[in-house]
């Protein structure tokens, strides 16, 4: 396979690899800083990065601020030419703060997604860090690259296509989901050409190359070709990423997902309705069951979140998955997640993708 190196701005990236950004605690400084050091773009998630920090039950936002400054140091010092950003979620409480915290610790690239990044480039003005709105549909690419275009007169510098393949949060409903998924006369590809069709009309009007990478079960070399066939200039990959010896989470969550069978891997429902995927555990079907899962007093993770209701924090599921206690927590994960067989290396996998 002919590789070429994905170019953004001008910043040119020698492997077109973006490691999905995987939170809480899973893809920190030391993944991101392993991925950028192999020559793609590593990726650290801002959700509750500072759940490790001793003031975190007090005053997480100022946690979180901090060890955002941390992480990306740790990341810089493993990779000091690489290309490295962060993943901020747009339904995060203190989104404004996160994105520009990100920016002012020097993150190359910052890439947003679950609500679409229309404050982003606000948020982000004179700083230099490339940003790049996640979109699935040819809808929301249109809303997002039209928006940018009229309020701030630019583009993006990078577009995230996500696909109903992708773990953690989904930018599906429940019924999209199940129409690409099973019924076999719905065809995701039909809707990356649609977007990059999209995003074709902007790169006309502003005369420059807008990259576009392709995520959502990406978990071999086939499928990445196929990306690059469809259009992509690039490809984000994470759940290959969680088993490799870089990963910043637990051995036992690692474990979770070379234990894990393909009847496993499941949708379920984030305590403020957005649909997920996740692998199937004792605790899932606990929720599933309609149990009510106590939990500690709010931390401010989502926006739309309202702790009376909720039947169950997805901070504490997500901190006990990090910490490896697998069988309280969400394990997140891609719909290939069941298809790691061995722990690897970064550049392993990064190999394996490519070569």
């Amino acid at each position: 396979m002919s590789i070429k190196p994905l170019k953004i701005g001008n910043v040119t990236v020698e492997k077109p690899i973006i490691q999905g950004g995987m939170g809480v605690g899973i893809s920190l400084g030391n993944l991101a800083g392993a991925v950028a050091k192999e020559g793609g773009i590593g990726m650290i998630s801002s959700a509750q990065i500072g759940y490790l920090e001793p003031d975190f039950d007090k005053d997480p936002l100022a946690a979180n601020l901090r060890a955002i400054k941390k992480e990306y140091d740790k990341a810089r010092k493993i990779a000091p030419d690489g290309v490295i950003g962060f993943n901020i979620m747009v339904a995060l409480k203190h989104y404004e703060e996160y994105v520009q915290a990100a920016a002012e610790a020097g993150a190359d690239l910052i890439i947003s997604g679950a609500g679409l990044p229309t404050e982003l480039p606000k948020l982000t003005a004179g700083r230099g860090t490339m940003l790049a709105p996640i979109v699935s549909t040819g809808r929301s690419a249109g809303v997002i690259l039209k928006f940018w275009d009229r309020k701030y007169n630019r583009v993006p510098d990078l577009l995230v296509i996500e696909g109903p393949k992708a773990g953690g949060h989904l930018g599906f409903t429940r019924e999209q989901l199940a129409a690409y998924l099973e019924e076999e006369t719905q065809d995701y590809d039909g809707e990356v050409r649609e977007i990059i069709a999209v995003v074709r009309e902007y790169e006309e009007r502003y005369q420059k190359k807008i990259p576009v990478a392709l995520a959502g079960g990406i978990e071999n070399r086939e499928q990445v070709q196929h990306a690059f066939a469809l259009g992509a200039d690039a490809v984000q990959v994470a759940s290959r990423f969680v088993t490799t010896e870089e990963c910043d989470a637990d051995i036992r969550y690692k474990e979770a997902y070379l234990q894990a069978e393909e009847e496993d891997i499941v949708i379920v429902k984030s305590p403020v309705g957005m649909p997920g995927r996740a692998i199937l555990n004792d605790f899932m079907k606990r929720v599933n069951a309609g149990e009510k899962i106590p939990h500690s007093p709010c931390h401010g993770c989502l926006r739309n979140c309202k702790p009376s209701e909720i039947p169950y924090c997805i901070t504490d599921s997500l901190i006990h998955a990090a910490k490896g206690e697998v069988e309280e927590a969400l394990l997140f994960c891609g719909a290939y997640a069941y298809k790691a067989s061995k722990m690897e290396t970064v550049k392993e996998v990064m190999d394996s993708l490519l070569l």
